[in-house]
């Protein structure tokens, strides 16, 4: 006979192993899975917590969106099967007051007041009697159960009106309440011995890069890991989170970092048609800063936006090697990720530009073409100036110049040099070419400054008025030390700021 020791220790091993196979979904770049916990949440159901991104949630048999699962796990040494009535029981989830389906209840009606939203999961190696109405209406599917067949009969002499009648009189509810909780029921049959789960989770973790378990090795050290981090009070992960754990506890292969890319968003106003969040693996959305494209508070560019920015792309380049970057955002912010992700980062970056349809660019997409533009540039010295600053007027896809000298001869500021840089043969929508013409440019254009902005030191400061794309206001910010400190301007497009420029992000 099985100890009970031993049958716990299985037991607990059962829960491990689902519990890893639904954490390591937290290293699957598209994944929908942002969040993952273990002993925590509704009672009978607070094995396992899921907790999908609620821009894009898993979708249930009714095509619903599903934000959180909660999951019981209930494994038996030996065989056997369970059938309606089973449900009712207290004992067959090894209770002495509460049943499956009045746990079920109470945590439908907390989370999932409608019925929708949340699932309530039973994962268990026994398997559905043959016959019994159950077997029938457990869709294989989802593991959800098919209201259509449920309410098959119109009466409680039918066969599933018996079924009903039992559940309702247990629970003291009437049929649209039961409606509501059956809505939210997985029953999902684990046949799988402990050594098959073991299998599945070896093929998981070589797709995620999770060190594997040699086959030779008895033990399963995945399997008392939980158990150690529920002592430490670590029971919830999220993706950098969960990624830190693994680090620390030497789960990582060491080929994973090389061999994932992340699709990463950035939004600090709304696309009329494209909405990044249903391509990106995740997103920084700024948009609740800005009226339009107008910051609602100036002191909100340094204070919130830019430590955002830089907490969240931070994030990003500790997980992976290649981060594509989505940017509907201002030319502040993609001058400031390229300054987060500079060249010293070691991270391979794509940016994704819209001429032309949507293209990812890198700074080595294609070879160089002589005919490509280079720049043609005007340099102006500004009078009565007290300070060694640099106005930089970039023009590539419309002319900024008189609006840049507008601004300088309206304001307050120490530039004397005031650079105007336009493409050779005039600012067009096609100026750049690609992405290997974009980073030509940046460093031609950087090049350019360097003997005009000064010696380094308090006085160096640059003040960048940007018409381009994003991809090289990315790879200016890639090399903004040798600009120095660099102050972007925005354009008051809405004139909600009384029009002209106004500084965005600076970077030191």
């Amino acid at each position: 006979m099985v100890s009970a020791v031993l049958a716990r220790q299985r037991g607990d091993a059962f829960q491990a192993r689902i519990f890893w196979l639904h954490a390591s979904e937290l290293l699957k770049p598209g994944s929908s899975v942002e969040r993952v916990a273990f002993e925590i949440g509704p009672k009978g159901f607070d094995d396992i917590v899921v907790h999908h991104a609620r821009a894009r949630p898993r979708r249930d048999h009714e095509d619903r969106p599903v934000y959180t699962e909660f999951i019981q796990c209930k494994w038996h040494v030996r065989a056997g099967t369970f059938g309606h009535s089973d449900l009712t029981d207290p004992d067959f989830v090894g209770g002495t007051s509460f049943s499956f389906l009045e746990r079920a209840l109470a945590a439908q009606v907390e989370h999932a007041p409608e019925g929708y939203g949340c699932r309530f999961h039973l994962v268990t190696n026994w398997r559905l009697q043959h016959g019994d109405p159950l077997g029938d209406v457990v869709s294989k599917n989802s593991d959800a159960i098919d209201l259509g067949r449920l309410y098959e009969g119109a009466t409680d002499r039918s066969r599933m009106g018996a079924v009903r009648k039992k559940w309702r009189e247990h629970l003291g509810i009437d049929d649209d309440a039961l409606a509501r909780l059956v809505r939210t029921l997985v029953i999902a049959e684990t046949p799988e011995s402990l050594e098959v789960l073991r299998a599945r989770l070896d093929d998981r973790f070589l797709a995620v890069g999770m060190a594997r378990v040699p086959h030779d090795r008895a033990g399963h050290v995945y399997d008392g890991l939980p158990g150690q981090l529920q002592g430490q009070g670590r029971v919830e992960f999220d993706r950098s989170g969960f990624l830190e754990m693994c680090q620390r506890e030497g789960l990582l292969e060491k080929s994973r970092r090389e061999a994932q890319t992340l699709i990463v968003g950035v939004r600090s106003f709304m696309h009329p048609i494209d909405d990044i969040e249903a391509r990106c693996d995740r997103v920084l959305n700024l948009v609740p800063y800005f009226n339009g494209r107008y910051v609602r508070r100036e002191a909100d560019w340094a204070q919130l936006i830019h430590p955002a920015l830089q907490r969240f792309l931070l994030e990003t380049a500790r997980e992976v090697e290649g981060v594509r970057l989505v940017l509907d955002a201002h030319a502040s912010l993609a001058f400031a990720a390229g300054a987060v992700l500079n060249v010293k980062s070691g991270r391979r970056v794509e940016m994704e530009q819209r001429t032309d349809g949507r293209r990812f660019w890198h700074a080595a997409d294609l070879p160089d073409d002589p005919a490509w533009a280079d720049w043609e540039f005007d340099i102006e010295a500004k009078s009565g100036a007290t300070g060694g600053e640099l106005a930089l007027a970039v023009s590539l896809t419309h002319d900024v110049g008189e609006a840049v000298r507008a601004h300088l001869s309206n304001s307050a500021h120490g530039v004397r040099t005031l650079i105007h840089a336009r493409p050779a043969g005039g600012p067009s929508q096609r100026a750049v070419a690609c992405g290997r013409h974009a980073w030509k440019l940046a460093e031609s254009l950087v090049s350019r400054t360097r003997p005009l902005s000064g010696p380094t030191g308090s006085s160096r400061h640059a003040h960048l008025f940007f018409a381009g794309p994003n991809t090289l206001a990315f790879f200016l910010g890639q090399l903004h030390q040798a600009l120095g400190p660099t102050t972007v301007y925005e354009w008051d497009f809405e004139g909600l700021g009384g029009g002209g420029y106004r500084p965005g992000i600076t970077v030191a």
